[in-house]
């Protein structure tokens, strides 16, 4: 079974309804019959579509691929009215055929008979995840198929009145992996950029924690990186002193003591280092008689996420992030 999305919004869902067709975009690769493999498919995607990202490239040309040489006649095939909440299903019944007529924007073609239709609100919350994938064509896992299956021949799985509770549940646990996957995709982005910046960032979070700080010089800086207090000028305490270090190997325990030697009474050490600090370093930290906070990639990005609204400008355009809302339990 394959999901084939009617455009964006669902726009082309009533033609592909009328018509008895599922279609895709992707017009500048011509007639697809022409091509005998996959690998012709990639070297047309590189020729045509030269100023598109990497990322767009492969998932695309993925695309195209399955639509011309892995739906076969027979497969189940769905798309989804978003308005109506609705799932059409229907068999393909011929193959791959080009026209630049008959689909709005969309030539390449499958005939198909369209059988029934499943409603999502009748869908339990894993297949709504699934399902709710934003890619143009994936296969449906077997259990989401045979789900839909059953709804569609009216054998409705009995909902008791445990339902609502496993629902929310689900809802519960696909948020958790929303959050540790967003929280991994951002700890990438952080990682990716060049050790200046993070230097940056690790300012500009101090700002937005209420702070006022300034990068050190970058030759002598006397084993800091960033220098923050109340008021800017060190006068005001805690007066904060900074040293970041963006490398893949974890702070020792000597580091760790150098640092703390550079300090003065008065002074609070925070140390950030997206490769993470040893045992014996963790515990030079601790028994120091001056304050020293230790801050490792995953520290630094909850922070950062704490933070974010409050960050400078200048910061956030270095880790661009976007707010989602997700539905609450009730």
């Amino acid at each position: 079974m394959w999901m084939t999305r009617a455009g964006a919004s669902g726009y082309l869902f009533d033609e592909f309804i009328e018509k008895s067709r599922i279609a895709i975009g992707w017009e500048e690769l011509g007639d697809l019959s022409e091509y005998t493999s996959g690998n012709e498919v990639n070297e047309r995607f590189e020729n045509v579509y030269t100023f598109t990202s990497r990322g767009k490239k492969i998932s695309g040309r993925s695309q195209v691929k399955k639509f011309r040489f892995d739906f076969k006649i027979g497969d189940y095939v769905i798309t989804y009215d978003s308005n109506q909440r609705i799932y059409k299903v229907g068999k393909i019944i011929a193959d791959y055929f080009y026209s630049d007529t008959l689909i709005t924007h969309s030539p390449h073609t499958r005939k198909v008979e369209w059988t029934g239709e499943v409603k999502r609100d009748d869908l339990v919350t894993s297949s709504k995840n699934i399902l709710g994938s934003v890619l143009t064509i994936f296969e449906i896992p077997q259990e989401t198929e045979l789900e839909i299956l059953e709804l569609l021949s009216n054998n409705l799985p009995q909902k008791d009145e445990d339902f609502a509770t496993e629902n929310n549940y689900s809802y519960d646990i696909l948020k958790d992996d929303a959050e540790t996957r967003a929280i991994e995709f951002i700890k990438d982005l952080v990682s990716s950029l060049e050790w200046e910046k993070i230097e940056e960032l690790a300012a500009g979070l101090l700002v937005a924690m209420g702070y006022k700080s300034k990068l050190t010089e970058r030759v002598g800086d006397r084993g800091r990186d960033v220098d923050a207090s109340p008021d800017g000028l060190g006068l005001e305490t805690p007066r904060i002193k900074a040293e970041v270090k963006h490398r893949m190997s974890k702070i020792s325990s000597e580091m760790i003591r150098s640092f703390i030697g550079g300090l003065r009474e008065g002074d609070r050490g925070l140390y950030i280092s997206t490769g993470g600090f040893t045992k014996d370093a963790k515990y030079e930290a601790d028994r120091s008689t001056i304050p020293c906070t230790l801050v490792d990639l995953d520290y630094f990005v909850s922070l950062l996420c704490e933070y974010y609204e409050q960050l400078p400008i200048s910061s956030r355009v270095l880790i661009p992030l976007k707010k989602i809302y997700w539905p609450i339990s009730t």
